[in-house]
């Protein structure tokens, strides 16, 4: 697939944490549509396999503000100019991977786009968390998906890039 000019035109990231594969799923489509790089964000100790565990653990880890370390650091973030950073909603917050990820990087000058997966919470705090942890960057339209639709999402995310693609080509 062709990259329309402004895909072209700029460095792009898609960094993302996904536990059951639907953030993933979303990333996968938009690194598809914009031609840029995925990077996906892992923790060193792996969430557990269970749901109900996993979802405990979390909810204590973002009740503690814990950053997760991850297994690799971004090494190159200031090649990228447009950055989507995709999350599942855990506790109405970003998971704390990807609080990791965002903690750990400069994204001055930097666009970021987030998207998130959810189970029906929505954004809730999510861009906020997001705008939090990279003060210094031009966060852009975010987007939620719900976890059970992402596979049938394609025309809803290309009509997402669309929405982003004339913002900016406006500005």
């Amino acid at each position: 697939m062709k990259k329309s000019i402004l895909w072209s035109e700029k460095n792009i990231l898609v960094a993302c944490y996904s536990y059951s594969g639907n953030t993933r799923l979303v990333a996968e489509q938009i690194q598809k549509i914009t031609g840029g790089n995925l990077w996906f964000i892992q923790p060193q100790n792996p969430y557990p396999p269970q749901y109900n565990a996993c979802v405990e653990q979390a909810r204590k880890e973002i009740q503690a503000g814990f950053r997760p370390e991850l297994v690799a650091s971004l090494k190159n973030l200031a090649d990228y100019d447009m950055i989507f950073v995709g999350s599942p909603n855990w506790w109405s917050t970003i998971a704390p991977p990807v609080a990791t990820f965002l903690s750990q990087g400069d994204f001055s000058g930097k666009i970021v786009i987030p998207f998130i997966t959810h189970g029906g919470g929505g954004m809730a705090r999510c861009v906020e968390a997001i705008r939090e942890l990279s003060p210094s960057a031009q966060v852009l339209a975010s987007k939620a998906f719900r976890g059970e639709n992402v596979r049938r999402e394609s025309e809803t995310i290309r009509s997402w890039l669309t929405e982003i693609q004339r913002s900016i080509s406006s500005t």
